[in-house]
């Protein structure tokens, strides 16, 4: 237990968990970007949704084909969104292990290592995302200056 513990041993625990409390403010700037782009996706669809009942086939043919691209853009910040969560999950979940192995004299250091390689692993498959949905914004913009 921590009976013995000395307040030098409690200060290197807290400094070993403040790099990963760094990766959250990270990971919250990731999901600030994921919202904002979802909202900028949702105004254009409502905008194409309009335009699909304009009398121009060649108008409602460029909307149709944006629109989907704009539903591949919302799935994928979906996804991007529920990774950068899931992994601001697994790095509180690492702190705590942390935290509960030294307070109660245990030793878990697979499950900490396995629970960061997990928490990367899904922040690197959430940045993929972004950078996918990226490069689908500019095939859109790209989509509107040709077609209008």
């Amino acid at each position: 237990m921590i009976d013995s513990t000395s307040p030098i041993e409690i200060s290197q625990v807290i400094q070993l968990s403040v790099a990963p409390v760094f990766l959250l403010v990270a990971i919250a700037g990731f999901v600030n970007a994921f919202v904002a782009r979802l909202g900028r996706v949702v105004d254009r669809r409502r905008h194409l949704a309009q335009m699909m009942h304009a009398p121009d086939a060649k108008r409602r043919e460029w909307s149709e084909r944006e629109l989907k691209i704009l539903d591949d853009r919302a799935r994928l910040v979906h996804w991007g969104m529920t990774l950068c969560i899931t992994t601001a999950m697994l790095v509180c979940l690492t702190i705590v292990t942390v935290f509960l192995d030294f307070l109660f004299d245990m030793e878990h250091p697979r499950m900490v290592g396995a629970m960061f390689v997990l928490a990367m692993a899904s922040l690197i498959t959430a940045l993929g995302l972004f950078l996918r949905e990226v490069f689908l914004a500019v095939e859109s913009l790209t989509l509107s200056n040709r077609e209008g």
